[in-house]
């Protein structure tokens, strides 16, 4: 995927309200949060709470693509014209 290393941060805190959680992997391009990745167990479904928590984050790092996963089942969220849309490959770091 060529994403460079150094522009990848990784369970890093965020602040939500009074919340204090941690995101698994930021990836950043021009120094914005470009990719933001949430990592589950396998045996944990890829559901409706699940994604969730994943827009919950969205809310205060604003990434242009959401990616979550559990190692068998991946989905993503793409942002286009202010609207989510779903992402049927994951995006290339260019």
């Amino acid at each position: 995927m060529n994403y460079p290393a150094s522009l990848i941060a990784i369970e890093k805190e965020i602040q939500m309200g009074e919340l204090k959680k941690r995101f698994d992997i930021l990836v950043y391009k021009n120094d914005h949060p470009w990719l933001l990745i949430e990592c589950k167990e396998m045996n944990t479904p890829i559901d409706e709470v699940v994604m969730q928590q994943l827009l919950r984050y969205q809310t205060v790092v604003q990434a242009s693509y959401l990616i979550v996963t559990n190692g068998n089942d991946t989905r993503g969220i793409g942002r286009e014209n202010d609207q989510l849309i779903t992402l049927n490959t994951i995006p290339v770091y260019q």
